[in-house]
């Protein structure tokens, strides 16, 4: 397991992100929970990001993490949403539902209700996926409001990002 958290500033992180991914000629896919979305619109702020951005899942749901990206209800029930086996049937579902070379999937308790003492409020779980490689998975637990852990959340996929395109994973 690596600490992906970095004091780098998300623009820097973008930039170089977008240079490793057009220099491997590869596309990556989000699969989103507590995010909601805001990975992909992270990722897609970048100009041309339509040359290596394939798509991005936002599945808040177990429903929908069930029929969009094929978490078995098994996974869902015996470790529930935010876990690393759910996190990584996201980023493995997202893979084979594109042709995207890398994924990331992002589950977690944003807060400020809904947490348990096993898994408290800023709990995230985060997993990466290659295509044609392994999958990393991460888990850390943020502090503050729920914009904070959710935008933290964001930086900490994205430094995962940029370390898989640099041969991390």
């Amino acid at each position: 397991m690596h600490d992906y958290r970095d004091a780098v500033s998300r623009d820097t992180l973008l930039e170089k992100l977008k240079q490793r991914v057009l220099v491997k000629d590869w596309r990556i896919v989000t699969a989103e929970s507590c995010t909601g979305g805001g990975l992909a619109k992270a990722l897609t702020e970048l100009e041309g990001a339509s040359a290596w951005f394939e798509s991005g899942f936002v599945t808040y749901s177990n429903q929908a993490k069930q029929t969009l990206l094929a978490v078995q209800a098994q996974t869902l029930e015996c470790y529930g949403a935010v876990s690393q086996q759910t996190v990584e049937e996201m980023a493995k579902g997202a893979l084979a539902r594109t042709q995207a070379d890398l994924s990331v999937a992002v589950s977690g308790i944003a807060g400020p209700g809904g947490g348990t003492v096993e898994k408290p409020v800023g709990t995230v779980w985060f997993a990466w996926s290659k295509a044609k490689g392994g999958t990393d998975v991460y888990s850390c637990r943020f502090f503050g409001e729920r914009h904070q852990v959710r935008e933290q959340a964001i930086d900490v996929a994205l430094q995962g990002l940029l370390r898989c395109l640099d041969g991390a994973l």
